[in-house]
């Protein structure tokens, strides 16, 4: 899935208490990008998309590893080949109002979910979920290029491999076994959406909503405040726990720092520059905060990092040696302790923990060594740097945390002789430059879409060089063939046997320095109960309620 932005990710816990009538009130570090769950794809938008829009399948709650139906009335029932899913979709199920759907008792249907993965490959939608089914479902790529930029043709074409069974019931057809199938659908991504609302709209749902969740869209101002409320109508009683949702846009940490402080936002998700302000030695909530009735909640995240090179550019991607220089040069254990406060752990692998085939064993094949790296770069061509022009670090937003990190790879660096321009751009800008394949290199990440080595080594398939998420402009064919076989295998031993020799070749290239994965640390106010954080549970906000803390 897609690009990390250093944002706060709120996940919220389930009781059995009935609809409480309070407020909660989440800060969210920016403005939304859009509303439109074929388009939203950054971690501040989903917060709000989750809510209002559902899928058909879910992550449990109380066992967040494990998949449920939502929208749909069981799991899907896949042929004895693995290449048919049959979905039968709950009856009855409600859409929030709208002025253009005018019928109504207008219900979910089985065509609803359809019509939104046309918009998925519909060129002029830019859905950034159409890498799900691209080159998977059969004749979704025919219909990409027959629908063009049309938007009739695409309402009317139809895809070769998504059939309409009853009002209740849909197929998918794939053109080879695909068995992370079942984590795309439970992904924003595959929401149901009228085709009416579609027309009258001339498929902009940028600032529209038309979910079926238990919140639906009362007011949005950007740069100020989104606010969702309770649908009345919504297909299960028991939810949502609390009635009313507000976002404030509060961009600067401190702002929602100082807003927590005064009991007018209800999280805090904490960041470095708070760290020794609220933790202690151990990383520990300190007393007079906890005295203040604050909690604190530490879970694993799906986020991790490492730095990337451009292995198209003429004098990092040509040259081995100096990637393996920088790698060695930079001291990622001090970059943790610094930035981090130790909170994040040193990666040991370019896939996460969280997914089959990760081996804890692991090892990576450089790490810091200063003469090791003025070794390869004298062997690179640049004996203490001499000739080296200088290299151009892009930053991913501009933020002051981020810049600092910047500053520490160039500092680092200097010591061996390696000038460094620090760039600054705004996220938008850093995803620009990335689409059109301008960066040298810089910090990248990854936050996990689902628990799969497949998610990851996308990453690396040549086929999805930029516009696709190969910034780096990853090009072996060697390891495109493993990957393909990968992607199509059950969690197996000869899927973690084909995984590791991935990862062989890959190290070796020096495409990736990692650098460590991420660990959420959350505060929130005592009167929220039960918050159990997940990293994969993204619609947690109908099961939060608000209990007297005195």
């Amino acid at each position: 899935m897609k690009y990390i932005l250093l944002l706060l990710l709120l996940f919220f816990s389930c009781t059995k208490n009935e609809v409480n009538k309070e407020t909660i009130v989440l800060p969210l570090s920016s403005d939304i990008s859009s509303l439109d769950p074929a388009v939203a794809f950054d971690s501040v938008s989903l917060q709000v998309v989750y809510q209002i829009y559902e899928t058909l399948y879910q992550y449990d709650y109380n066992n967040p590893t494990k998949i449920i139906p939502l929208l749909a009335e069981s799991m899907p029932k896949v042929s004895e080949d693995q290449l048919i899913y049959t979905i039968k979709i709950k009856k009855g199920i409600k859409y929030h109002p709208h002025p253009l759907i005018t019928d109504k008792d207008r219900i979910v249907k089985a065509q609803d979910f359809i019509t939104q993965i046309k918009r998925l490959a519909f060129l002029p939608t830019k859905g950034q979920g159409f890498w799900l089914f691209d080159g998977k479902v059969k004749g979704i790529n025919q219909f990409r290029e027959e629908a063009g930029e049309d938007l009739g043709k695409m309402l009317e074409i139809p895809i070769e491999g998504i059939k309409v069974i009853d009002d209740q019931t849909f197929s998918i057809e794939l053109l080879k076994p695909y068995p992370q199938m079942i984590y795309a659908l439970t992904m924003a991504f595959v929401t149901p959406i009228p085709e009416e609302v579609v027309i009258g709209l001339n498929n902009n749902l940028t600032n529209e909503e038309v979910g079926t969740g238990p919140y639906y869209l009362e007011k949005i101002q950007r740069s100020h405040k989104i606010k969702i409320s309770h649908f009345k109508k919504y297909h299960n009683s028991d939810l949502p726990k609390t009635s009313v949702i507000e976002y404030p846009i509060m961009k600067e940490a401190q702002t929602r720092w100082l807003n927590f402080l005064k009991n007018k936002v209800d999280f805090f998700g904490m960041t470095t520059e708070h760290f020794n302000v609220a933790l202690d030695k151990d990383g520990n909530l300190k007393e007079e905060f906890k005295d203040k009735g604050f909690e604190l909640k530490k879970t694993p995240s799906m986020t991790y990092w490492w730095i990337s090179f451009n292995m198209q550019n003429k004098i990092v991607g040509s040259n081995k040696n100096l990637r393996l220089a920088i790698a060695h040069a930079t001291n990622q254990p001090r970059f943790i302790e610094k930035f981090t406060n130790n909170t994040g752990i040193k990666a040991n692998s370019i896939y996460h923990p969280s997914v089959y085939g990760y081996d804890k064993n692991s090892e990576l094949p450089y790490s810091y060594n200063i003469e090791k790296a003025k070794k390869y770069l004298k062997d690179a061509g640049y004996p203490n740097g001499k000739g080296l022009p200088v290299l151009n670090f892009d930053t991913r937003s501009n933020d002051n945390s981020t810049l600092k990190r910047a500053e520490f790879i160039k500092a680092e660096l200097a010591k061996i002789g390696i000038n460094i321009k620090v760039i600054a751009n705004n996220f938008p800008t850093f995803l620009q430059k990335a689409k059109k394949g301008e960066l040298q290199f810089w910090q990248d990440g990854w936050a996990l879409d689902y628990p799969d080595s497949e998610n990851i080594l996308q990453l690396l398939y040549s086929e999805n060089h930029p516009p696709g998420i190969n910034s780096s402009y990853y090009n072996n064919p060697e390891v495109d063939k493993l990957i393909q076989k990968v992607s199509i295998l059950e969690n197996n031993l000869e899927k973690k046997i084909l995984m590791t020799e991935i990862e062989k070749k890959v190290l070796g290239d020096v495409v990736w320095i990692m650098q460590f994965y991420s660990q959420s640390y959350m505060l929130h106010h005592n009167k929220i109960k039960n918050y159990k954080p997940s990293s994969l549970v993204n619609n947690s906000h109908k099961y939060f309620e608000i209990q007297d803390s005195k």
